[in-house]
């Protein structure tokens, strides 16, 4: 497997604000010369942790389970307590890195999905959305065409920033700006334009209200965006993958096992929707 650390901002010449991170994580299997070169689609990963924190629990193992999939992974250690825009566009320059290093890392630039678990999925929420924003093209410049993904998997997610939100994320991400509440309330800024969604939930969240995705999945219909949306029953907020590598073995969380079929549902839905492992063309 290919395992590297990309400074983003080093790499773009974008200038970093002080203590901004911005590190991605490349993940790829390795090409053996026994089988001809694959292209392989991408999934950039972004955890969760309420903008304060990194969740590992929703970074590698996530990028893991893709890999073994033939997926190439990425996860973006994006800084924290930080306000917007910094998180986007460290998401941005993440998805812009890889589809312009396509060819080199052998990935298909047109199967790019980019998935985030709870603030991590209002990070891709809003990636989703506001690729195309003007502070992302006065950071990005010309790059800024290459930042929209193919695709998104929203976790759990924080969507708006109003009543039914994670305060702590709200209050991090807006920096206490009333002025961002309705721009980075994601519900509010889905377009015709806006990338397709796979969102899952569980009812019994009481971290991050289900309401959020219910009313993401509102929008999307009423844009005309293509979206699949799974809301499961039982099941606490930042469950992840729901198996041994991110659980402690409880017979609380043994019972929650099911709902790890959430990855195998998102994959099914990334597979309809042309991503797929080819043989690499060496033309």
């Amino acid at each position: 497997m290919t395992y590297e650390k990309i400074d983003l901002y080093a790499h773009f010449g974008v200038k970093k604000p002080k203590g901004a991170k911005g590190t991605l994580t490349v993940m790829i299997p390795y090409n053996t010369p026994e089988l001809m070169p694959k292209l392989r689609p991408a999934v950039l990963v972004c955890p969760g942790g309420g903008y304060g924190f990194m969740s590992d629990r929703e970074g590698e193992p996530v990028a893991l389970w893709f890999a073994s999939k033939s997926y190439a992974a990425f996860v973006l250690d994006y800084t924290i307590f930080a306000k917007h825009p910094v998180p986007l566009t460290e998401a941005c320059l993440a998805v812009a890195y890889i589809r312009e290093n396509a060819r080199s890392l052998g990935v298909d630039p047109d199967r790019i999905a980019a998935i985030g678990f709870s603030a991590g999925g209002h990070l891709v929420g809003t990636l989703a959305t506001l690729y195309a924003d003007e502070c992302i093209k006065a950071a990005l410049g010309d790059h800024a065409k290459n930042a929209r993904p193919d695709a998104v998997i929203l976790s759990y997610p924080v969507v708006t920033m109003g009543i039914e939100t994670h305060g702590g994320s709200r209050d991090i991400i807006t920096g206490g700006d009333p002025e961002l509440l309705d721009k980075l309330s994601v519900q509010k800024q889905v377009r015709g334009d806006s990338v397709p969604a796979f969102i899952w939930h569980t009812y019994d969240d009481d971290c991050v209200p289900v309401e959020n995705s219910l009313m993401l999945a509102e929008a999307y219909r009423r844009a005309g965006v293509p979206f699949a949306l799974h809301i499961f029953e039982k099941g606490w907020h930042g469950i992840s993958l729901v198996n041994a590598e991110v659980q402690n073995g409880t017979e609380a969380e043994k019972a929650l096992r099911h709902i790890g079929k959430w990855i195998e549902l998102a994959y099914d839905w990334l597979t309809v929707r042309g991503f797929a492992v080819s043989v690499k063309n060496q033309g």
